[in-house]
């Protein structure tokens, strides 16, 4: 994985609980894995206890205070994600992200609606890994356009103290 980054960024280390639920041809996390990109995890235990979840139903925004050296999300269906995230175990470190819009061909232009490589590349993007998250990307014919997609508030996002913050510049997007 290192050899993919050149300037001096921390590398963050990717962890994916795969729930077996998706369409394997369409599975961000699996080509993510393929590539050497991603560890895949088949029991949620396994997952890294220091890394953080990548939760859409979490109570606390991801922000750059949150810095790690491990991310976590889980690959499942968005039908079966509320169960799926509701019996994990409660000491995991949880975030959710901020309102981004989707580039993927499943859900394009959807709010909140990433995939598990458009979750990862934003929040290593918030981070400010963006090259480690352009990496990723550039696995998908449209990974790109995620960035272009979302640049400005994923330049703002990045910019942010804390999750008080990012909550202050998601609303500026959602019109709050």
């Amino acid at each position: 994985m290192t050899g993919y980054f050149h300037s001096m960024e921390k590398m963050v280390r990717l962890h994916i609980y795969h729930a077996d639920q998706c369409d394997p041809k369409k599975c961000s996390g699996k080509k993510l894995a393929r590539f050497g990109l991603a560890v895949l995890h088949s029991t949620v235990r396994s997952l890294p206890h220091d890394a953080v979840l990548l939760d859409p139903f979490a109570e606390k925004a991801f922000s750059p205070s949150d810095r790690c050296n491990a991310l976590a999300a889980l690959d499942c269906s968005w039908e079966e994600a509320d169960r799926v995230f509701s019996i994990l175990n409660p000491k995991i470190r949880r975030r959710a992200l901020p309102f981004l819009l989707a580039a993927n061909p499943v859900n394009y232009g959807k709010p909140f609606k990433l995939s598990t490589v458009e979750a990862f590349a934003a929040a290593l993007y918030i981070l400010g890994n963006s090259e480690q998250a352009s990496a990723i990307l550039g696995k998908f014919k449209w990974g790109t356009n995620f960035i272009r997609l979302n640049l400005n508030p994923l330049d703002d996002y990045s910019k942010a103290k804390d999750s008080t913050g990012i909550i202050d510049v998601q609303a500026s997007y959602l019109g709050g």
